[in-house]
């Protein structure tokens, strides 16, 4: 069971973090663990801090208390030339691909490669060629540049260049947005396919309730400043009435059907 090795085994440790701006608080005392092979989701509405926390948890922005621990790492008291060591345990995709659109596909994906190890340029044609396989892009893709790929296809790029040195975690900002519902679900299934054969563990930020139903084990909803944190089920017969808004309108009502009929996740 899969919530059962996510319990035992944590993977991301973070422990009572705040995040201020100013007067602004955004965080007071948000705490969670991610065990390994989990798919932990990241909802809240907006100003809820998603994008800060997930910057917290790549070690893009000290906290203003708290800690965070990557596979038993702690990050957050580490200097820059330590974090490079830890940042190479996960890959990260952004919201928009974040591709270098000056470059090719294939220039993209090795691009995190070449910066920590020295490999022949077969290899490195081998390493694009496994990646694209891995994401469900042909290999005529690596010649490309960003702009000549659809939205479906630069996510998939992205996550290939995510995955380009094995990381054993990933983190996905909004990993579905702006795709049709059929490329959103495709992606999903592609997120469920690389966990099961890749053992990864993976944070996922996201809006998408169909997502959030189709992937997560856990969902942890940013309110109040604080983190509620359950299975999708139990997120979604809170009562907190931000939780009602968003899980029961109009947007939520076809996810609370899939729960209420067994077909979730």
């Amino acid at each position: 069971d899969r919530l059962l090795m996510a319990a035992s085994l944590p993977v991301i440790v973070a422990r009572d973090i705040a995040n201020r701006f100013g007067a602004q608080v955004v965080h007071d005392g948000v705490g969670f663990e991610v065990g390994a092979g989990e798919i932990f989701g990241i909802v809240g509405g907006s100003g809820s801090g998603k994008s800060v926390l997930l910057k917290t948890l790549l070690g893009l922005r000290r906290p203003d208390a708290g800690t965070v621990a990557i596979e038993g790492h702690e990050i957050t008291a580490m200097d820059e030339q330590e974090l490079r060591a830890i940042k190479r345990r996960y890959g990260v995709t952004f919201q928009h691909g974040a591709l270098f659109t000056a470059l090719t596909v294939a220039e993209n994906i090795i691009l995190p490669v070449v910066e920590v190890l020295d490999l022949d340029e077969a290899s490195l044609a081998r390493l694009v060629e496994l990646r694209l396989g891995m994401v469900g892009l042909p290999l005529e893709a690596a010649a490309k540049h960003p702009a000549q790929l659809s939205g479906g296809m630069v996510k998939r790029a992205a996550l290939a260049r995510a995955l380009a040195l094995d990381p054993s975690i990933l983190f996905l900002d909004e990993p579905t947005a702006g795709l049709d519902p059929i490329a959103a679900s495709a992606f999903d299934e592609l997120v469920l396919y690389l966990r099961d054969t890749l053992h990864l563990t993976i944070v996922m930020v996201t809006h998408d309730l169909d997502t959030l139903a189709r992937t997560c084990d856990r969902v942890a909803v940013l309110v109040d400043r604080k983190v509620i944190l359950d299975t999708l089920e139990g997120i979604v017969a809170n009562e907190h009435p931000w939780i009602r808004h968003y899980f029961h309108g109009e947007r939520g009502r076809a996810v609370t059907e899939r729960l209420e009929s067994g077909d979730g996740t």
